[in-house]
């Protein structure tokens, strides 16, 4: 239903609306974006580095970061991987100058398995931060919601104060483990979900109230976590269309694309919560507790969770590898 541009003045947009129900993170390395709609946060990961580090606009910050790693010396690929690490935080420590509050920044999805590997990067990120002067209360840890990630989110938050973000996060069981560890952030990835159940099904469009990725993934996980009185934040990730972001209003955090903020913010119709402490509360859920044995089994039935976990990892490691031979001509050069 159209709005008349009389009440359109008196109305704030959906985008303005959203923000008093959910904290609006932007889902971009695009500085000029996140000055435009002024997220609270931001979330970035190998992609959207990538997509930034080939823009003509922040060459500076490429060739800062290749000039950091050949400061340090070493192999060509330790030159490589230490410029990467500090391009990570170049574009970090950049976002910072324009949110209050926090910059998610990821550990190589190559390390996705390797507990030991992510606890040594997210620690090595938090000393680059350090050392440009930014404390680790402001950062953001994203490590891939497989076991070995989630334990790792669980010693880098109990023994190091280092706050994580669990992305690539797809199955109840992943959630709970993610509770259960009791690290700061969860990304629940509502998009990639309905990708697969468009792919795999019979059903190809759905009603946002219907969405796969809202009513099986993030509603539920919600709804558990208050329920239950975990302190863990969920925010909503990977969003198709605007449709899924506004049937989540009320989650603790979103993150959205810019795109998808354009649309928001030009949009007038009255936004309703869909979401609520109290309604969560009064939910019928049982409280479940997951070993590793339990947790890949629940996971493993999943099917949709599987594939996207498994699929995830392999698209983030790509770009990590494409962002790596990009630095490499810089770094032989």
């Amino acid at each position: 239903m159209s709005v008349s541009p009389v009440k359109r003045q008196k109305m704030e947009s959906v985008l303005d609306q959203l923000k008093h129900h959910t904290t609006v993170v932007a889902d971009t390395g695009d500085f000029n974006a996140i000055d435009e709609y002024k997220p609270l946060d931001a979330t970035t990961n190998p992609s959207l580095i990538l997509a930034a580090a080939q823009m003509p606009a922040y060459q500076e910050l490429v060739d800062d970061a290749v000039a950091y790693g050949k400061k340090l010396g070493g192999s060509e690929e330790e030159q490589i991987k230490n410029a990467c690490d500090k391009l990570f935080v170049l574009f970090g420590a950049e976002i910072l100058k324009r949110i209050p509050g926090r910059v998610s920044t990821e550990v190589d999805a190559r390390l996705s398995f390797d507990k030991e590997g992510m606890i040594q990067r997210a620690r090595r990120l938090i000393d680059l931060y350090k050392e440009a002067g930014i404390g680790k209360d402001r950062i953001l840890i994203k490590l891939s919601s497989t076991w070995e990630g989630i334990q790792a989110g669980k010693v880098l938050e109990a023994e190091y104060g280092i706050h994580c973000n669990m992305t690539l996060l797809f199955s109840f069981a992943q959630a709970v483990a993610c509770a259960e560890a009791g690290v700061t952030l969860i990304s629940p990835f509502v998009g990639r979900i309905l990708d697969w159940y468009v792919a795999n099904g019979d059903k190809k469009t759905y009603e946002p109230s219907e969405d796969p990725g809202r009513v099986k993934s993030v509603t539920k996980i919600y709804n558990y976590y208050k329920k239950f009185g975990y302190k863990t934040i969920v925010m909503g990730a990977s969003f198709r269309n605007t449709g899924e972001i506004k049937a989540l209003t009320g989650c603790d955090y979103l993150t959205i694309s810019p795109k998808l903020l354009a649309e928001l913010s030009k949009e007038y119709v009255k936004l309703t919560p869909t979401l609520s402490v109290k309604e969560a509360q009064a939910c019928e859920l049982e409280k479940i507790h997951l070993d590793e044995k339990a947790f890949r089994w629940h996971h493993n039935e999943d099917q949709m969770a599987v594939e996207k976990l498994s699929d995830g990892i392999r698209k983030f490691a790509a770009d990590a590898i494409k962002l790596e031979r990009m630095l490499k001509v810089d770094v032989l050069s």
